[in-house]
């Protein structure tokens, strides 16, 4: 079953890079932004906002970021109201996108607006936000109505020469051909892994690269259906066209194509999107997340705190 966009549409960016996104997004979309963070300057112009406050907090953990999103909480539903669609960018590897995530998306599952999440995921050296990105991309997929997650670990491991900010770039760029699709391309309301590769290599390899990052993400038998993108199609000979989509479709079984005709003077790669049933990579990133909801006493509320300012003396 695939999820329908529905006007009037607003983009949501979540924290910095989510932003940054989201203001691109709006853009590709012609549609509203909302920018909601809990540092003003990722805030541009008269871009509407939102400030979540942590106070005199300089250096906020993930914990105090989300409670104080719970504080800002009627701010944000206010905002959010009237929209048949959000489209919520958040990079789980920072600490503000893997805080406010699971918030904002429980408001939007609350409101009964259709969310579609994008999702960038922690590289493997970042140990310290690899279990906390599992826990608000699990949150955030249970809120969401169809979920687009791209890994930047895998996105590396397929090409170790690439610098962390080349990786943002490819990650950006890929993100950015799928949201100019929502308009005319059918998503699934499962998971959707979101696969690239770098510039620069002829569509073979780029294809290639593709296809080893979406299976660093997920086995093969957990794929239900693709969707390829060929960015710079009207540069590629149609019988190399051809020849990619029926080795898609010969490896992934179901699978659609789309070809991108839109960037003539772009060099060409293959973007995929690929619907996942059953486990992927990031459900290893908690430990007890293998725990079904219904038996998880603490599931309703995400881990979260503010500062109650209480004045507690040592006793002895």
């Amino acid at each position: 079953m695939s999820f329908q966009v529905k006007e009037p549409v607003l983009v949501v960016g979540l924290g910095g890079a989510g932003s940054k996104l989201a203001l691109k997004a709006k853009d590709s979309l012609n549609s509203d932004c909302l920018l909601i963070s809990n540092d003003s300057k990722d805030f541009a112009g008269d871009v509407p906002s939102v400030h979540v406050s942590t106070d005199s907090v300089v250096n906020p953990s993930m914990q105090l970021i989300r409670g104080s999103t719970y504080n800002a909480s009627e701010e944000i539903k206010s905002k959010i109201s009237g929209y048949s669609t959000i489209v919520m960018m958040s990079n789980l590897a920072g600490k503000a996108g893997s805080a406010m995530a699971p918030v904002v998306s429980e408001m939007c599952k609350e409101s009964d607006i259709g969310l579609v999440s994008f999702a960038i995921m922690p590289f493997k050296y970042e140990k310290d936000r690899i279990f906390n990105s599992g826990v608000s991309l699990k949150r955030v997929r249970e809120n969401s109505e169809c979920t687009v997650v791209l890994d930047n670990d895998s996105l590396l491991e397929s090409n170790p020469d690439l610098t962390p900010k080349a990786c943002y770039d490819i990650a950006n760029s890929a993100i950015m051909h799928v949201v100019e699709s929502l308009g005319t391309s059918e998503m699934s309301h499962d998971t959707n892994i979101l696969t690239t590769s770098k510039e620069g290599q002829d569509i073979e390899d780029s294809l290639r690269d593709s296809l080893k990052m979406l299976y660093e993400n997920a086995p093969p038998n957990a794929v239900k259906r693709s969707m390829l993108y060929v960015v710079g199609g009207s540069n590629i000979p149609v019988g190399v066209l051809n020849s990619i989509t029926n080795l898609t479709s010969g490896i992934l079984g179901e699978s659609n194509s789309q070809i991108d005709m839109t960037s003539e003077h772009e060099e060409s790669k293959v973007v995929m999107l690929s619907s996942i049933q059953g486990m992927t990579k990031f459900d290893n990133y908690d430990p007890l997340g293998m725990i079904p909801q219904e038996d998880t006493l603490d599931w309703s509320t995400p881990d979260c705190s503010i500062d109650c300012e209480l004045d507690l003396y040592q006793l002895e």
